[in-house]
């Protein structure tokens, strides 16, 4: 089910994150295209720890869209949701025979796009 959209994107950005973002996309697939109350509540109740940072971003778009650009909440709908790559944290660790092991701590940068829906009648599913 897509829901139809209108207006300008209003969007919210959190750069650098020490969050894998293989395990972000698994969040941000679940509330991509679900309207801002629905995908608040599926973050309150999800086990993952990446939920909280996300919700703080869906809150801080949802504030931008209103503060803005005028727009209600209650009718935004979530039109982008990604998760890319920042820059890795290398970090060493002392192993046997005086060598060392690398770890890769990972970053991501997350980005959350709204829109208005745009208003039409409600549709029975049958």
């Amino acid at each position: 089910m897509t829901i139809a959209t209108e207006g300008p994107e209003v969007r919210a950005v959190l750069r650098y994150a020490r969050l894998s973002p293989h395990k972000v996309r698994r969040v941000l697939d679940q509330i991509r295209g679900r309207t801002y109350r629905e995908a608040l509540m599926m973050l309150e109740f999800m086990p993952y720890r990446p939920c909280k940072p996300v919700m703080k971003l869906l809150r801080s778009a949802a504030a931008n869209a209103e503060h803005n650009n005028g727009l209600d909440r209650t009718k935004l709908v979530i039109t982008r949701a990604t998760a890319d790559e920042g820059p890795r944290l290398k970090r060493y660790q002392p192993r046997a025979r005086g060598q060392a092991y690398s770890i890769h701590k990972p970053t991501c940068h997350i980005v959350i796009g709204m829109r208005q829906r745009a208003d039409q009648p409600e549709q029975e599913e049958t």
